[in-house]
């Protein structure tokens, strides 16, 4: 199978840190080039030494180069990665996007915009409807304007007869047509009748 972009990248990353290892083992040695020459008088010797150190200082600065390039390499690798997998998600949205339009199309086809404005309007009426029956409901039973203020007032004079002493239909008994006189009642029976009676409690209270 061909090799992937991410295993191009491992591959360089594991070239660079092998070379920075050798580029390590370079740098000890010029440290001790050094310490050498450091100790060493002019002469032949030493000029022997300073040969080495410029060969392995040369050596170093190839290595380095190469670190260089590789690590460009691995950055332009991995810019190229992440443009691709952006590039991936990009699609993956505008996918989702073109099925949930088709899905919202497929829903929305379905809706009667003028079923839903009838309902609109039956909710309406049925709304008003509630309203009128609750104010109907609510409506006061008060004793209605038309009546005789004089009707009023007779019935107040007659409750007040009332408190004044006993009616004339409590003490009088008149005889019906078919008698030929009223019978007579004694004033105890006339006293002990449920309004006399009612009237006595009130009294007494």
């Amino acid at each position: 199978p061909k090799a992937s972009l991410q295993d191009a990248i491992a591959s360089t990353d594991q070239r660079t840190a092998s070379i920075e290892v050798k580029v390590r083992k370079l740098e000890a040695e010029l440290a001790r080039y050094k310490e050498q020459m450091s100790k060493m008088r002019d002469g032949p010797s030493k000029r022997s030494v300073q040969e080495r150190a410029l060969r392995t200082l040369k050596q170093k600065k190839m290595y380095e180069a190469q670190i260089a390039q590789l690590e460009q390499q691995s950055w332009n690798m991995e810019s190229t990665q992440l443009t691709t997998e952006n590039l991936r998600n990009t699609m993956a949205t505008v996918e989702a996007m073109k099925t949930a339009n088709k899905e919202l199309k497929r829903q929305y086809g379905k809706i009667d915009v003028d079923k839903i404005e009838e309902m609109h309007y039956d909710m309406e009426d049925l709304l008003e409807q509630a309203n009128e029956i609750q104010e109907t409901m609510a409506r006061s039973y008060a004793v209605p304007d038309e009546i005789d203020e004089e009707d009023l007032q007779a019935e107040l004079d007659a409750l007040s007869d009332l408190d004044e002493g006993e009616p004339s239909y409590l003490t009088e008994v008149s005889a019906p047509d078919f008698l030929d006189e009223a019978p007579h009642v004694p004033a105890t029976e006339i006293s002990n009748t449920p309004a006399t009676a009612s009237k006595a409690a009130v009294s007494g209270a």
